[in-house]
């Protein structure tokens, strides 16, 4: 057959690329074409998204993927729940708000004072968080109501640049699910939800499934980077569910691990579960392609380290990543521990100093240098992924055999050992670039060229950066997971 070539985007919280992927009827090979970074501004007080920016760069890696060969269509994810509103000309009314803004602290309580929580809960099957779209359009109602009443459509990111090249204004499925706004089974805007909390119904687009080919690239985009037609597949824009695509098992039964910024870790299933345990332990069910379901729990990832790495670099201390594991592995295990999900390591800042004040209050060890504070990250996110393993066993009823990590989370032997001990379980590590290997892997779906999900994982499968980590040291493990128990409990 001919090669077949598609481009994908995929933007994460602080960097993006444009990948062009090549398909010759049983391999898919990368070329990274551009690459560059995604800065948040804060102004006045606000922290924005610079969504021009990153339109720009957009257009960039399309001039760029051209001179490389060409390609027949493009994917674009991005991270969940922010968005852009249109005014009734189509225009954008500000810049997006960054998810991370403090307007939606207290937002989520707020809202159950709106709509009962159970009720909520029993709609929506999503995870609670201040951040989630229902809550930032909340604080939009409270603090700007004129932006709200001005606006006419919602777009979430990935859909917004969607919009930009296309002209062409849809929600797709899963980037939707993010938005706590969306009836669960039903798998449509929950009406009952947008009324409870004073949201106008109009600003919702239609949903369109994932993988739906949205239409051409404007003439007038054409003809100003001098491309020649090209269609614009809504592939799975939230960037979990592209990563979901590309695990490599042929197991119905499995656990994944999404690992960057965020962990999103979970199991996929047929429909949502939505009960008394899954409420009780506030466990999302978000959708994805062929209207799957990933049952699954946001935990703050790489973020941490991401994070603490900037705050050094502010300092005048500048690492790479694979120098702070390094430093990691040369200090003493299970010195201190935190819980990664605090609300004190949500908010942007000074990472190190909130976590050497988080173990002077709970009466451990200080970390002292950059290693002990890696360390301390690496091995409380391990712990924080057995708890959460246990959560989803005990919601599903089912025992899984291997836990798969994707993303660029595999780069760090060190966390995918940790995990491997932690959980006692098996970790298959990689691919490292799942997210893009899934959002090409759903354009040629589009495109008739790989069938089905399943096979799209066949061939991901061949990828040769997939590495396996075996349990060790049980007993410590064991005896460390004791005492994480008891500091995240009286903190």
């Amino acid at each position: 057959m001919a090669e077949k070539r598609v481009l994908a985007f995929d933007y994460g919280a602080s960097s993006g690329r444009g990948i062009v992927g090549s398909f010759d009827g049983k391999k898919l090979s990368l070329q990274e074409v551009h690459r560059f970074s995604n800065d948040p501004v804060i102004v006045n007080g606000t922290m924005y998204w610079d969504t021009l920016r990153l339109f720009f760069e957009l257009k960039q890696g399309l001039i760029r993927a051209k001179h490389a060969g060409g390609f027949d269509s493009i994917g674009i994810d991005t991270w969940g729940v922010d968005f852009g509103l249109l005014d009734r000309h189509g225009a954008l009314i500000g810049n997006p708000v960054h998810y991370r803004d403090a307007r939606t602290n207290g937002m989520c309580e707020k809202s159950f004072s709106l709509i009962d929580k159970e009720t909520f809960y029993q709609i929506t099957g999503n995870q609670f968080m201040d951040i989630n779209t229902a809550f930032q359009l909340l604080a939009l109602k409270e603090r700007q109501p004129d932006v709200l009443e001005r606006a006419e459509t919602l777009l979430f990111t990935p859909d917004l640049l969607n919009y930009f090249l296309t002209g062409i204004k849809k929600a797709e499925y899963s980037i939707a699910s993010t938005s706590q706004l969306l009836d669960a089974r039903e798998r449509c805007w929950s009406k009952q939800v947008i009324e409870a909390l004073g949201l106008p119904e109009r600003i919702f687009p239609e949903i369109v499934p994932s993988g739906t080919r949205l239409g051409p690239v404007t003439p007038e985009i054409c003809e100003e980077l001098g491309l020649e037609n090209v269609d614009v597949v809504a592939i799975c824009g939230h960037d979990t569910q592209d990563a979901l695509v590309s695990v490599p098992t042929k197991e119905k039964d499995f656990i994944f691990i999404s690992c960057g910024t965020w962990s999103l870790f979970g199991t996929e299933l047929d429909s949502p579960v939505i009960d008394a345990n899954s409420a009780r332990l506030n466990i999302t069910n978000e959708g994805g392609y062929a209207g799957r379901i990933s049952f699954l729990k946001n935990i703050i990832g790489l973020w941490l380290i991401q994070e603490s790495r900037r705050q050094w670099i502010r300092e005048g201390r500048e690492y790479g990543f694979g120098t702070l594991e390094k430093m990691a592995s040369a200090e003493p295990a299970f010195r201190c521990f935190i819980d990664p999900d605090a609300p004190e390591f949500v908010p942007a800042g000074n990472i190190p100093r909130r976590i050497r004040e988080y173990c002077e209050r709970t009466g451990q060890p200080v970390p002292e240098n950059e290693g002990q504070i890696v360390r301390c990250i690496n091995e409380s996110l391990a712990f924080k992924y057995r708890d959460t393993l246990a959560e989803i066993e005990t919601c599903t009823g089912k025992d899984y055999r291997t836990i798969y990590l994707v993303g660029g989370g595999t780069q760090s032997a060190l966390l995918c050992q940790m995990t491997a001990s932690a959980c006692h379980k098996r970790v298959s590590a990689g691919p490292v670039e799942a997210t893009v290997y899934g959002n090409l892997a759903l354009q040629l779906m589009a495109a008739g060229e790989i069938a089905s999900i399943e096979e799209a994982r066949d061939i991901i499968q061949a990828s040769p950066d997939i590495r396996s980590y075996e349990p060790q040291d049980a007993a410590q493990w064991e005896d460390a997971y004791v005492r994480y128990l008891e500091v995240t409990r009286r903190a």
